[in-house]
């Protein structure tokens, strides 16, 4: 197997993982309550990460740099696992996979002013059409009708573009990708601790179809595709070589929503969806300076 086919085979089974976290978390949710879940998803994400660390002799934490992670952790995981969670038992897995996908444009217009990163005049206008492509999925079913789900899948957009900021910073300190995640992770799920209780009482009652399900979500979308991204992004070449594979998450989730769920998105889904990944992929091949 040569190089670029071990980058393209874990491009696409990084994003395939992700693209099965929509459907599955709305699986999971006939059994576990939002925050519930995202502490077991974080816990159970974290000490998978944790082993995978240990046998890649990542290195400790520096004492001044665990709130920076406590940071990164709250807007990455705990914040966005909160609102993502609570966002998804409204929509489709299509429209909240469309949503999460514009993450890379605001991480861009932040990157923008803080690190004066340059965006070209084409960006700004592949900006302005993802934004109208959200407007649409808001607005679709009449303006007195904006489906709070929307709003909620859009904070978690907001709160992950925040983590990758935080995890450039940590990134220019020396950590690698993996120490930012594993440690990001941890923190997250301690945060979320407040609802361990709770999620121990809800697996008490869980199926086991919904506990299998739990344990894939933590283990696979949300540790195994991170290490694999990481994976791909070393052995690339370029860079686009493995961001490019996120534009079809959303046919992905589609797809598997379909299958798993028989969820069929509305129109506005797929006009809004195809106005925002058409701005996504411009603004990634033409909007940067």
């Amino acid at each position: 197997m040569t190089n670029k086919q071990k980058v393209w085979g874990l491009g696409f089974l990084s994003v395939f993982l992700w693209a099965s976290a929509f459907p599955l978390t709305k699986v999971v949710q006939e059994q576990f309550t939002s925050y519930p879940l995202g502490f077991l998803r974080c816990s159970i994400a974290a000490i998978l990460l944790l082993i995978i660390g240990k046998c890649s002799h990542i290195h400790m934490p520096k004492k001044e740099d665990i709130p920076w992670f406590f940071l990164s952790g709250a807007m990455g995981f705990t914040l966005y696992m909160i609102a993502f969670n609570t966002g998804i038992q409204s929509l489709t897995s299509a429209t909240s996979s469309i949503v999460i996908a514009i993450t890379p444009i605001l991480t861009a217009i932040l990157a923008a002013k803080l690190y004066d990163e340059k965006i070209r005049p084409v960006g700004w206008l592949s900006i302005i059409m993802a934004f109208i492509g959200v407007l649409i999925l808001l607005l679709w079913e009449g303006v007195f009708s904006i489906n709070i789900g929307l709003v909620w899948t859009i904070c978690a957009a907001i709160v992950f573009c925040g983590y990758n900021i935080l995890s450039r910073r940590l990134s220019q300190k020396g950590y690698s990708s993996l120490e930012i995640v594993t440690y990001s992770m941890l923190c997250g799920a301690i945060l979320l601790g407040f609802w361990s209780v709770e999620s121990f009482r809800q697996m008490t009652n869980a199926s086991a179809k919904h506990i299998f399900s739990l344990i894939y979500l933590g283990a696979l979308p949300s540790a195994g595709a991170y290490f694999f991204w990481g994976k791909a992004m070393s052995l690339a070449e370029r860079t686009s070589e493995v961001t490019n594979f996120m534009f079809i998450t959303p046919l992905l989730s589609t797809i598997m929503g379909f299958i798993i769920l028989k969820e069929v998105p509305n129109m506005g889904t797929f006009i809004g969806g195809a106005v925002i990944i058409v701005s996504i992929v411009v603004f990634n091949l033409k909007g940067k300076g």
